[in-house]
């Protein structure tokens, strides 16, 4: 098993600590191979915010830095780990820039075949805000959340706060790596089909204005009328019915507003 981690500190500090005790339970359970990717080493530039690649796709992106080859890696490990410290109550600004990076792939979903585990430390507050913030970023490019770990880490915390901190990451990897021992892929919540069902409302009806996304998503499959989810996985029939009736709505509102532009 091949996992990677984005570090997201500029650091070796607490959040480097934290994913070395993750790679060392990961190993005494078995045979797994991990890579840090140290941001603060990768050249990647801020995003321009021009919209290449949501209107023409990726390859047409006029940044030139390291973001294909971060995205190859992303590709390669059969499980990514997503590390940043709280910096000002958010992600670092070196995994923002990361994410930013990669903003097409909220349009165009491809990691499904993944799986994430979140690792996120603060100082005092904020880690918990942050591993939401992570969550819905892996979860619609596609990752698969497997565990996650949010832990206060400063020189002020007591022995007991620091076993507490170990046993947070020693239960996160024991699920990360039984999830991908098993590579077993779990039903998607109600969150992530109302978000395909959005998407695909969205996608569809402006195939004029997005024909990248609409041309992606149609040769993924997704567009086809008995299309419940990304992936085969089991869909519950109550968050189907659900996800159906907000893609109804949308496209309703969608098709007015357009028509209201006309």
């Amino acid at each position: 098993m091949k996992v990677l981690v984005i570090m997201g500190s500029p650091r070796k500090g607490n959040t480097y600590r934290a994913a070395q005790r993750i790679e060392e339970t990961m190993r005494s359970l078995g045979d797994v191979e991990f890579e840090y990717l140290m941001l603060r080493d990768v050249g990647l530039e801020p995003c321009r915010g021009c919209m290449a690649c949501f209107e023409w796709g990726e390859e047409r992106c006029p940044v030139r830095d390291d973001a294909p080859a971060v995205g190859q890696k992303l590709h390669d490990a059969d499980g990514v780990i997503f590390a940043s410290p709280v910096y000002g109550l958010a992600v670092t600004a070196l995994m923002k820039t990361f994410i930013d990076r990669f903003s097409y792939v909220f349009h165009r979903p491809r990691f499904f075949d993944k799986k994430a585990l979140l690792l996120v430390t603060s100082g005092a507050v904020g880690e918990k805000d942050v591993v939401d913030y992570l969550d819905s970023v892996a979860s619609i490019w596609g990752f698969d959340v497997a565990s996650s770990a949010g832990i206060v880490t400063n020189p002020n915390i007591t022995p007991g706060q620091a076993r507490a901190n170990d046993q947070i990451l020693d239960d996160a990897a024991r699920e990360f790596y039984r999830a991908l021992a098993e590579g077993r892929e779990r039903r998607p919540g109600l969150r992530s089909v109302i978000i395909f069902h959005a998407q695909r409302a969205s996608f569809d009806e402006l195939a004029d204005s997005a024909p990248t996304d609409h041309a992606y998503w149609k040769e993924q499959g997704w567009l086809d009328a008995g299309a419940r989810y990304y992936t085969d996985a089991p869909v519950n029939p109550l968050y189907d019915v659900i996800g159906r009736i907000v893609e109804r709505v949308l496209r309703r509102r969608i098709r007015r507003d357009l028509a209201a532009m006309r």
